[in-house]
């Protein structure tokens, strides 16, 4: 049965973080809150739960587009080809906060990614979701959840997104009301870069 957590922002409860991180260990799917909009994620070595994210995308795993969540830039080694300094103060500058950056992806990817040549990678500036990949030693995978009503895009409300996907997640963190603009996107893996999607994160703070 799903369950909706309150963990608040400014002081995430460790004891409800390691329910979080129980969960995920366990294949299971998590809403939780970012510095943008809320995400759909799992634990990205575990198969079953990574084809339920697909399924509910309605794509084949192996063609999907999902970012990694991370915790800091200090385990970016472990899945991106090596970058130049350039680009990796660029990372630093931005991240923490609302941008996905797109990298070529290296050997040790998880088996499930092997096939990939890129790997958009998320650094939010939001304490729940990074205390969470932290504790969980690992990334999570990440999409949006989007709302069926063209007008509203996305659901912002974590009682709503509870009543809406409580059947098909495992639990819906609620960390106050989300942003309704998601993140900018940007390819590091063309010269020049690439800017694609724009979004919350500023474009004078990379150009």
């Amino acid at each position: 049965m799903s369950k909706l957590l309150k963990i608040y922002p400014q002081n995430p409860n460790q004891n409800e973080l390691e329910k979080v991180v129980e969960v995920l260990k366990n294949g299971g799917l998590i809403i939780y809150p970012t510095d943008t909009v809320y995400g759909l994620g799992c634990d990205i070595t575990n198969k079953k739960a990574l084809e339920k994210v697909a399924r509910i995308k309605g794509v084949k795993l192996e063609k999907a587009n999902f970012s990694f969540i991370c915790n800091d830039l200090s385990h970016l080694s472990d899945f991106v080809k090596q970058i130049d300094t350039a680009t990796y103060k660029l990372l630093n500058k931005a991240l923490p906060g609302p941008y996905t950056f797109i990298l070529f992806g290296n050997n040790a990817l998880p088996k499930l990614f092997k096939n990939k040549k890129t790997v958009g990678i998320r650094v939010p500036d939001n304490n729940i979701i990074r205390k969470i990949v932290e504790m969980l030693g690992n990334p999570i995978v990440s999409t949006s959840i989007y709302d069926e009503d063209a007008v509203i895009e996305y659901t912002t409300d974590p009682e709503l997104i509870f009543e809406k996907w409580q059947n098909r997640v495992d639990m819906v963190i609620d960390g106050g009301y989300g942003a309704n603009i998601p993140s900018t996107v940007i390819d590091l893996t063309t010269e020049p870069f690439t800017i694609v999607r724009v979004g919350k994160g500023a474009l004078d703070l990379i150009l």
